[in-house]
């Protein structure tokens, strides 16, 4: 295992994804590692900078990968995104308007789906409708409205996202039920654990499993990994000098210079600083960062 391989005193600065992974943040803790999650490095506005790339990554995949998945050979119904003259466009709902529902959202449009995207923020939802007209149709999200669109659904693409922490399940057991045989649902989310109570991670060799009542469920960790080049140069672009700045001033310095480091800690010379991830493991100790950086300073 990987995990033997940390040692003490070590940074690990990179996509971490905790919360729905025990084992690693105990591995850390254990070896008095420090680690700094490229997901919870976050800007005074609430952005997250260096999670965005892969977000955008992920939204555009979703789309190309869903509408291959919907190909009859693939276990999905057969049906084109966009349709052809005299037949109806594929159903597509985007849950969650965040980067990834935005970049899914854009690709769909391109492949003229009919597209629904759902979201608890109104001003995203304005924002979009200003931008796409009635190329788009927006819908403040609950459970009603959620089940409603997801029952009628040929490709559902979850974006849902609660930085750092372990994903709800926001699409249920009932809404999956629902779908007609053939349907594909991408879970985005699955890196932070996933937003159905069935997904569970796959991989790119084989990315899909059938839920009982036919639905494809595309859950595949890493969705980024599957376009490398893309991906490492989009990731290089920002997360290159925050990595210079904690060779050459170590984390403390970096911080300093960089604020929006802080909240990338998840965990601090061994112990767990990030509150969404002492929730999601109440038994773990959780430490107050500020305090543990005076003691080391």
């Amino acid at each position: 295992s990987e995990l033997s391989l940390i040692k003490p005193g070590q940074i690990h600065y990179r996509y971490l994804h905790l919360a729905p992974d025990y084992d690693q943040t105990v591995g850390l803790m254990k070896a008095g590692a420090t680690g700094i999650a490229f997901e919870t490095v976050e800007m005074t506005n609430r952005s997250l900078p260096l999670l965005a790339p892969m977000s955008e990554v992920a939204g555009r995949e979703a789309i190309i990968f869903g509408s291959n998945i919907l190909a009859k050979h693939m276990g999905g119904k057969g049906i084109l995104l966009g349709g052809v003259t005299g037949t109806a466009r594929a159903k597509v709902v985007i849950v969650g308007a965040g980067i990834a529902g935005q970049a899914a959202l854009k690709m769909a449009i391109g492949l003229e789906a009919d597209v629904t995207i759902l979201d608890v923020d109104i001003s995203k939802l304005k924002y979009l409708d200003d931008i796409y007209g009635n190329k788009i149709n927006t819908l403040y999200s609950n459970a009603g409205k959620l089940a409603s669109k997801i029952k009628d659904a040929d490709l559902v693409i979850s974006t849902v996202l609660i930085p750092g922490a372990k994903c709800p399940h926001l699409i249920s057991m009932d809404m999956i039920n629902s779908m007609e045989a053939g349907s594909v649902i991408v879970d985005i989310s699955i890196d932070q654990g996933g937003s159905t109570p069935i997904s569970r991670p796959t991989y790119h060799e084989n990315p899909t499993f059938l839920t009982e009542n036919g639905v494809v469920m595309y859950c595949c960790a890493n969705m980024p990994g599957a376009m490398p080049k893309t991906s490492s140069y989009a990731l290089a672009n920002v997360t290159l000098k925050y990595g210079l700045a904690i060779a050459d001033l170590g984390v403390d310095g970096a911080i300093n210079k960089f604020p929006e480091l802080k909240p990338g800690i998840n965990v601090y010379q061994g112990k767990l600083v990030y509150k969404h991830i002492s929730e999601a493991f109440p038994n773990l100790n959780f430490d107050n960062l500020e305090e543990l950086m005076l003691v080391a300073n």
